[in-house]
């Protein structure tokens, strides 16, 4: 773990695994919730750090996170979300080629793994869920689309994540959803949010 000052209110704390940021945010979170971070406006986890921003004294902040014994997250905390999933993407073929399975095998994986939101990104409402065993970690399209429609469930690397509007994309897309991953009338606009577990159900099923 590395602490960094940015800024005059903000600490960058930077971690080796994404199960190590997983575990932190949470922490933060319950410290935060008890009152014991002081004025800290916004907890931003990313791949491999997490943001604190509003702190009134970020050094003294560092040094303490520094000294703390954070306890590895467990599989069954933080809320849960089930995302009802068509398996009619246009890569399918190619992900369960590469999986070495028939591609009616391929929702058996997806829907057997719950998924974690490592973090948001790229879109408004997109989320990194890690989860995957490392034996089905993708590559990305050597050509990416234009346009990927939203409501796509897509695969790339580690993560899995569902396009909340159509965008330019490289990632492996295997599925289709009907759920609004973000509506700025709803509260909380986002569908996923950082530390929410993901489960993908085969939809009509």
């Amino acid at each position: 773990m590395r602490t960094l000052v940015v800024g005059g209110d903000a600490l960058l704390v930077e971690l080796d695994s994404a199960a190590e940021v997983a575990a932190l945010h949470a922490e933060l979170l319950r410290r935060r919730g008890a009152g014991e971070l002081g004025a800290v406006r916004d907890l931003v986890p990313a791949a491999r750090t997490v943001l604190l921003d509003g702190v009134r004294d970020p050094a003294a902040l560092g040094a303490r996170i520094a000294r703390w014994e954070v306890p590895p997250l467990a599989q069954t905390q933080g809320p849960l979300v089930t995302v009802p999933v068509r398996y009619d993407g246009p890569d399918l073929a190619e992900v369960a080629r590469l999986w070495g399975m028939a591609p009616e095998e391929v929702p058996a994986v997806v829907g057997g793994t719950v998924f974690r939101v490592a973090f948001c990104g790229f879109a408004p409402g997109f989320g990194y869920l890690t989860g995957l065993p490392e034996r089905f970690h993708l590559p990305r399209r050597d050509t990416p689309r234009a346009a990927v429609p939203a409501g796509s469930l897509a695969l790339a690397g580690e993560y899995a994540g569902v396009y909340p509007r159509s965008s330019p994309g490289g990632w492996q897309l295997i599925g289709s959803t009907d759920a609004v991953l973000w509506d700025p009338e709803r509260e909380p606009a986002a569908l996923f949010a950082p530390g929410t577990r993901v489960r993908f159900t085969q939809a009509g099923r």
